[in-house]
Protein backbone atom coordinates (compact mmCIF):
# COMPACT_ATOMS: atom_id res chain seq x y z
CA UNK A 1 0.00 0.00 0.00
CA UNK A 2 0.75 3.91 -0.14
CA UNK A 3 3.41 4.95 2.98
CA UNK A 4 1.42 6.18 5.22
CA UNK A 5 2.59 9.55 7.35
CA UNK A 6 4.86 8.93 10.57
CA UNK A 7 2.64 8.45 13.81
CA UNK A 8 2.08 11.43 15.58
CA UNK A 9 3.37 10.26 18.95
CA UNK A 10 5.65 11.24 21.80
CA UNK A 11 5.79 7.80 22.85
CA UNK A 12 5.16 4.00 20.60
CA UNK A 13 3.56 1.84 22.93
CA UNK A 14 3.96 -2.04 22.98
CA UNK A 15 4.12 -3.24 18.94
CA UNK A 16 1.14 -4.56 17.95
CA UNK A 17 2.58 -7.60 16.00
CA UNK A 18 4.08 -8.77 19.32
CA UNK A 19 0.73 -7.67 21.29
CA UNK A 20 -1.30 -11.18 21.86
CA UNK A 21 -3.88 -9.68 24.62
CA UNK A 22 -5.32 -6.20 22.92
CA UNK A 23 -5.51 -3.78 19.83
CA UNK A 24 -2.74 -0.02 20.47
CA UNK A 25 -4.71 1.61 22.96
CA UNK A 26 -3.96 5.70 23.13
CA UNK A 27 -3.35 7.75 26.69
CA UNK A 28 -1.62 10.53 28.32
CA UNK A 29 -1.57 10.95 31.86
CA UNK A 30 -2.55 14.27 31.59
CA UNK A 31 -6.02 13.24 30.32
CA UNK A 32 -7.24 13.57 34.35
CA UNK A 33 -5.38 15.89 36.54
CA UNK A 34 -5.37 17.29 40.21
CA UNK A 35 -7.83 19.48 42.07
CA UNK A 36 -10.78 19.27 40.06
CA UNK A 37 -13.81 20.21 42.23
CA UNK A 38 -15.08 17.33 43.66
CA UNK A 39 -18.41 17.63 43.51
CA UNK A 40 -18.16 18.64 39.70
CA UNK A 41 -20.74 16.99 37.27
CA UNK A 42 -18.30 16.35 35.14
CA UNK A 43 -15.31 13.50 36.44
CA UNK A 44 -12.16 14.80 35.44
CA UNK A 45 -10.52 11.98 37.03
CA UNK A 46 -12.63 9.06 35.01
CA UNK A 47 -9.51 8.78 32.18
CA UNK A 48 -7.18 8.35 34.85
CA UNK A 49 -9.49 5.88 36.10
CA UNK A 50 -10.41 3.65 33.02
CA UNK A 51 -6.60 3.63 32.79
CA UNK A 52 -5.69 1.95 36.12
CA UNK A 53 -8.32 -0.59 35.32
CA UNK A 54 -6.55 -1.44 32.31
CA UNK A 55 -3.48 -1.93 34.02
CA UNK A 56 -4.93 -3.14 37.30
CA UNK A 57 -8.16 -5.46 36.53
CA UNK A 58 -7.47 -9.26 36.24
CA UNK A 59 -8.32 -10.97 33.28
CA UNK A 60 -7.41 -14.65 33.72
CA UNK A 61 -5.19 -13.71 36.59
CA UNK A 62 -3.14 -11.03 34.70
CA UNK A 63 -4.42 -7.44 33.51
CA UNK A 64 -5.20 -6.03 29.93
CA UNK A 65 -2.35 -3.97 29.83
CA UNK A 66 0.99 -5.29 31.74
CA UNK A 67 2.32 -1.60 32.27
CA UNK A 68 1.55 2.06 31.02
CA UNK A 69 4.68 1.71 28.53
CA UNK A 70 1.89 0.04 26.79
CA UNK A 71 -0.08 2.42 25.62
CA UNK A 72 0.30 4.42 23.09
CA UNK A 73 1.25 8.23 24.11
CA UNK A 74 0.05 11.07 21.94
CA UNK A 75 1.99 14.19 20.98
CA UNK A 76 2.42 16.61 23.47
CA UNK A 77 0.30 20.35 22.99
CA UNK A 78 3.59 22.46 21.93
CA UNK A 79 4.60 19.57 19.02
CA UNK A 80 0.63 19.94 17.48
CA UNK A 81 0.31 21.47 14.62
CA UNK A 82 -2.69 24.12 15.28
CA UNK A 83 -3.12 25.93 12.07
CA UNK A 84 -3.42 22.39 10.31
CA UNK A 85 -5.45 21.02 12.90
CA UNK A 86 -7.64 23.86 14.28
CA UNK A 87 -7.46 27.05 12.41
CA UNK A 88 -7.91 25.45 9.29
CA UNK A 89 -11.33 23.76 10.05
CA UNK A 90 -12.40 26.38 13.14
CA UNK A 91 -13.17 29.72 14.26
CA UNK A 92 -9.40 31.09 15.10
CA UNK A 93 -10.89 33.72 17.41
CA UNK A 94 -12.32 31.02 19.30
CA UNK A 95 -9.93 28.61 19.72
CA UNK A 96 -7.24 31.21 19.94
CA UNK A 97 -9.29 32.53 22.75
CA UNK A 98 -9.65 29.25 24.48
CA UNK A 99 -5.93 28.85 23.75
CA UNK A 100 -4.84 32.04 26.21
CA UNK A 101 -7.49 31.12 28.88
CA UNK A 102 -9.64 33.86 27.42
CA UNK A 103 -13.07 32.48 26.54
CA UNK A 104 -15.90 34.99 27.53
CA UNK A 105 -18.00 33.89 30.00
CA UNK A 106 -20.86 33.72 27.00
CA UNK A 107 -18.39 31.40 25.73
CA UNK A 108 -17.90 29.16 28.52
CA UNK A 109 -21.54 28.82 30.36
CA UNK A 110 -22.58 26.40 27.21
CA UNK A 111 -18.99 24.52 27.66
CA UNK A 112 -20.30 23.74 31.92
CA UNK A 113 -16.75 24.11 33.23
CA UNK A 114 -17.17 27.71 35.05
CA UNK A 115 -14.55 29.07 36.35
CA UNK A 116 -12.46 25.96 35.68
CA UNK A 117 -12.38 26.84 31.60
CA UNK A 118 -9.32 29.35 31.75
CA UNK A 119 -7.04 26.43 33.77
CA UNK A 120 -3.73 25.26 32.13
CA UNK A 121 -4.28 21.99 33.13
CA UNK A 122 -7.78 22.20 31.25
CA UNK A 123 -6.53 23.55 28.11
CA UNK A 124 -3.65 21.36 27.81
CA UNK A 125 -5.75 18.24 28.27
CA UNK A 126 -8.65 19.14 25.96
CA UNK A 127 -6.06 19.19 23.59
CA UNK A 128 -4.07 16.34 24.50
CA UNK A 129 -7.45 14.05 23.72
CA UNK A 130 -7.57 15.31 20.00
CA UNK A 131 -3.65 14.61 19.27
CA UNK A 132 -4.74 10.72 21.34
CA UNK A 133 -7.70 11.05 18.56
CA UNK A 134 -5.28 11.41 15.96
CA UNK A 135 -2.88 8.96 16.67
CA UNK A 136 -5.76 6.31 17.33
CA UNK A 137 -7.02 6.91 14.16
CA UNK A 138 -3.46 6.69 12.76
CA UNK A 139 -3.10 3.25 14.11
CA UNK A 140 -6.56 1.85 13.40
CA UNK A 141 -5.96 2.24 9.86
CA UNK A 142 -2.69 0.80 10.59
CA UNK A 143 -3.26 -2.64 12.41
CA UNK A 144 -7.28 -2.06 12.14
CA UNK A 145 -8.69 -1.23 15.22
CA UNK A 146 -7.56 1.16 18.35
CA UNK A 147 -8.99 3.16 20.74
CA UNK A 148 -8.21 6.28 22.72
CA UNK A 149 -8.94 6.34 26.81
CA UNK A 150 -10.27 10.23 25.68
CA UNK A 151 -12.21 11.89 23.54
CA UNK A 152 -15.60 11.67 21.65
CA UNK A 153 -16.02 15.62 22.20
CA UNK A 154 -18.85 15.38 20.27
CA UNK A 155 -20.89 18.94 21.43
CA UNK A 156 -17.82 21.26 20.26
CA UNK A 157 -18.59 23.22 16.62
CA UNK A 158 -16.44 25.37 14.88
CA UNK A 159 -17.59 28.25 16.56
CA UNK A 160 -18.26 27.13 19.88
CA UNK A 161 -18.14 24.44 23.04
CA UNK A 162 -20.73 22.89 24.88
CA UNK A 163 -21.61 19.90 27.02
CA UNK A 164 -17.88 19.55 28.38
CA UNK A 165 -16.61 19.84 24.96
CA UNK A 166 -13.97 22.51 23.54
CA UNK A 167 -12.75 21.07 20.63
CA UNK A 168 -14.46 18.40 18.29
CA UNK A 169 -11.61 15.27 18.49
CA UNK A 170 -13.11 13.70 15.71
CA UNK A 171 -14.01 16.44 13.67
CA UNK A 172 -10.20 17.63 13.85
CA UNK A 173 -8.75 13.55 13.44
CA UNK A 174 -11.19 13.38 10.36
CA UNK A 175 -9.71 16.17 8.68
CA UNK A 176 -6.22 15.26 9.53
CA UNK A 177 -6.50 11.32 8.17
CA UNK A 178 -8.42 12.75 4.76
CA UNK A 179 -4.98 14.74 3.72
CA UNK A 180 -3.47 11.01 4.10
CA UNK A 181 -2.96 9.26 1.40
CA UNK A 182 -5.98 6.87 -0.16
CA UNK A 183 -8.44 8.17 2.36
CA UNK A 184 -11.09 9.33 0.97
CA UNK A 185 -14.56 8.89 2.76
CA UNK A 186 -14.41 8.82 6.86
CA UNK A 187 -17.52 8.01 8.70
CA UNK A 188 -18.22 9.13 12.62
CA UNK A 189 -20.74 6.49 13.96
CA UNK A 190 -21.52 8.13 17.48
CA UNK A 191 -24.28 6.08 19.74
CA UNK A 192 -23.93 8.71 23.10
CA UNK A 193 -27.32 8.96 24.04
CA UNK A 194 -27.16 13.11 22.86
CA UNK A 195 -27.17 13.91 19.67
CA UNK A 196 -23.71 14.43 17.85
CA UNK A 197 -24.10 17.90 16.88
CA UNK A 198 -21.55 19.70 16.93
CA UNK A 199 -19.33 17.15 14.50
CA UNK A 200 -22.60 17.37 12.39
CA UNK A 201 -22.05 21.39 12.36
CA UNK A 202 -18.62 20.68 10.08
CA UNK A 203 -18.56 20.46 6.54
CA UNK A 204 -15.49 18.46 5.90
CA UNK A 205 -15.46 17.00 2.40
CA UNK A 206 -14.88 13.10 2.97
CA UNK A 207 -16.75 13.26 6.39
CA UNK A 208 -20.17 11.84 6.69
CA UNK A 209 -21.98 11.49 10.39
CA UNK A 210 -24.48 8.69 12.27
CA UNK A 211 -25.78 9.99 15.59
CA UNK A 212 -27.80 7.50 17.36
CA UNK A 213 -29.34 9.26 20.04
CA UNK A 214 -32.52 9.82 22.40
CA UNK A 215 -35.10 12.08 20.65
CA UNK A 216 -36.12 13.75 23.42
CA UNK A 217 -32.16 14.47 25.38
CA UNK A 218 -30.00 16.90 24.99
CA UNK A 219 -29.69 18.81 22.92
CA UNK A 220 -33.40 20.38 22.35
CA UNK A 221 -32.32 21.67 18.86
CA UNK A 222 -30.76 19.15 16.91
CA UNK A 223 -28.21 19.14 14.50
CA UNK A 224 -28.50 17.45 10.87
CA UNK A 225 -26.29 14.65 10.48
CA UNK A 226 -25.61 12.57 7.26
CA UNK A 227 -27.90 9.94 9.25
CA UNK A 228 -30.03 11.21 12.35
CA UNK A 229 -31.66 8.32 14.68
CA UNK A 230 -33.62 9.69 17.29
CA UNK A 231 -34.87 6.86 19.94
CA UNK A 232 -37.26 6.87 22.02
CA UNK A 233 -37.54 7.25 25.69
CA UNK A 234 -37.12 3.58 27.26
CA UNK A 235 -36.36 1.92 23.83
CA UNK A 236 -35.10 -1.50 24.81
CA UNK A 237 -32.04 -3.29 24.35
CA UNK A 238 -32.98 -5.28 22.02
CA UNK A 239 -34.60 -2.36 19.77
CA UNK A 240 -31.34 -0.76 19.74
CA UNK A 241 -29.25 -2.97 18.59
CA UNK A 242 -31.21 -4.21 15.54
CA UNK A 243 -31.84 -0.37 14.97
CA UNK A 244 -28.30 0.13 15.46
CA UNK A 245 -27.45 -2.77 13.25
CA UNK A 246 -29.08 -1.55 10.41
CA UNK A 247 -28.26 2.11 10.44
CA UNK A 248 -24.33 1.05 10.60
CA UNK A 249 -24.88 -1.41 7.95
CA UNK A 250 -26.64 1.44 6.04
CA UNK A 251 -24.26 4.02 6.12
CA UNK A 252 -21.09 1.78 5.16
CA UNK A 253 -22.89 0.14 2.37
CA UNK A 254 -23.67 3.98 1.32
CA UNK A 255 -20.45 5.86 2.22
CA UNK A 256 -17.74 3.04 1.91
CA UNK A 257 -15.38 4.72 4.42
CA UNK A 258 -12.10 3.63 4.34
CA UNK A 259 -12.26 4.57 8.11
CA UNK A 260 -14.81 3.82 11.14
CA UNK A 261 -14.75 7.02 13.76
CA UNK A 262 -17.03 5.40 16.39
CA UNK A 263 -18.20 7.45 19.54
CA UNK A 264 -19.04 5.16 22.49
CA UNK A 265 -20.49 7.76 24.08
Amino acid sequence: GKRRKPLLASRLGLDPSKNEFHAPIVYHENYSFEDWPPNHTFPMDKFERTAHALLSTLIDTRPLVQSVENFFRPLDVEKIPYEDWFFSIMDRGYVTRFLEGMLTEKESRPIGFKDQTGRPELIERTVLEVAGTVLACQLALEWGIASNVAGGTHHASPTSGAGYTILNDLAVASNVLLQDDGIQNILVVDCDVHQGDGTAKFSIPGMSTLSLHCQSNYPLRKARSTYDVGMDDGCGDEEYLRILAESVNTAIDEIRPDLVLYDAG
